[in-house]
């Protein structure tokens, strides 16, 4: 059994998401859609942005075609429809609208080339999933834009796929660090159970920070924790169990707080894709007792790795796909490019 068909046993909306431009997340999408035509799993096929175009609308550098089997389901946009290979049957017009035209919900009667795009809000992407489940997709693979780090939002997918390469560095051990050190965000550890969780998550829509003090939220003048260490470090007594952050969580959050007060409180965020915090900060900032928990995590089911960069320099294949799976024992590694 191919990795797809386990992962549409438990999941059915995954979302591809690149650690950097041409890190490989195109090529994973179409490795995933040939697994899919092996094994006769009718895909539903979306993204964030605009995929299948031979050439890259912004930087003018060739980019992977998508190739869909029949079957398929595919949202296309009105203006790309036309510019498809494959036949296409229109199952429905949406009422999502793109900067390419309203988006229709396709089925591939003649397999070939298509150019995807789907919806820009989050909550569109969510509901049209669903439509594409309901139309007989058994798995839904969103292909993320690389500047849309929400697309991995656990309220998005179900899971993600997570494309890392050669692109990130010269140096190999630091695309596994860097690599390694964004499983280890999203698998962060989740709030639980209790009054404190449902204190914050009755207020979690709100867009101001505040704290959980004496069994209530008290909340801040404040609307983003960016740059407010010292409201926040003059907002925390021995009586602060909890701080929730809407936004951001980067290290000027936390810079001007006093390190005592950092090991007696918790930081809670929505999910992962709100931290903005490099690696050697991160791990500085946790010895000095700093403590963040999240709503909902990440679920990471495989990475592929891209050992060639565009800049022309490449890594041994096999090494590679070893090293990174010596970092993430527990998720399957995936050379996209030998399979």
């Amino acid at each position: 059994m191919c990795l797809l068909q386990k992962l549409s046993e438990n999941y059915k909306r995954i979302s591809i998401v690149g650690m950097a431009k041409n890190a490989g997340k195109t090529t994973a999408l179409n490795y995933l859609i040939e697994e899919a035509m092996d094994e006769g799993l009718t895909l539903g096929v979306t993204s964030t942005g605009r995929d299948g175009e031979g050439t890259d609308v912004v930087t003018g550098t060739d980019k992977p075609r998508v190739y869909l089997d029949t079957d398929t389901i595919v949202s296309v946009p009105k203006q790309l429809y036309a510019l498809a290979e494959a036949g296409l049957e229109i199952l429905k017009m949406t009422e999502y609208g793109t900067a390419l035209g309203q988006l229709m919900l396709c089925r591939v009667a003649d397999a070939g080339y298509v150019q995807v795009a789907g919806p820009v809000i989050n909550a569109q992407h969510i509901q049209m999933c669903e439509e594409m489940l309901a139309l007989g997709a058994d798995l839904v693979l969103i292909d993320g834009a690389i500047d849309r780090k929400s697309i991995a939002a656990p309220d998005i997918s179900d899971a993600i796929i997570l494309s890392t390469g050669a692109v990130l560095s010269r140096k190999l051990d630091k695309v596994v660090e860097e690599t390694a050190y964004t499983v280890e965000l999203y698998g962060l550890p989740v709030l639980e159970e209790g009054m404190e969780r449902e204190i914050i998550e009755e207020h979690a829509d709100s867009d101001r920070v505040f704290t959980v003090k004496d069994g209530e939220a008290v909340q801040l003048n404040i609307t983003t924790g960016l740059g407010s260490g010292k409201l926040l470090d003059n907002a925390i007594d021995e009586k602060v169990t909890h701080i929730f952050v809407p936004g951001a969580f980067t290290q000027s959050v936390v810079a001007d707080i006093d390190r005592r007060k950092l090991k007696n409180t918790t930081f809670v965020l929505k999910d992962p894709t709100k931290i903005f915090i490099d690696k050697a900060t991160w791990g500085r900032l946790r010895k000095y007792g700093l403590k963040v928990k999240v709503l909902q995590n990440i679920t990471v089911v495989a990475i592929t790795v891209n050992p060639t960069s565009p800049a022309g320099y490449s890594f041994d294949h096999g090494e590679m796909a070893s090293a990174m799976q010596k970092a993430v024992p527990d998720i399957p590694v995936i050379d996209v490019m030998m399979g």
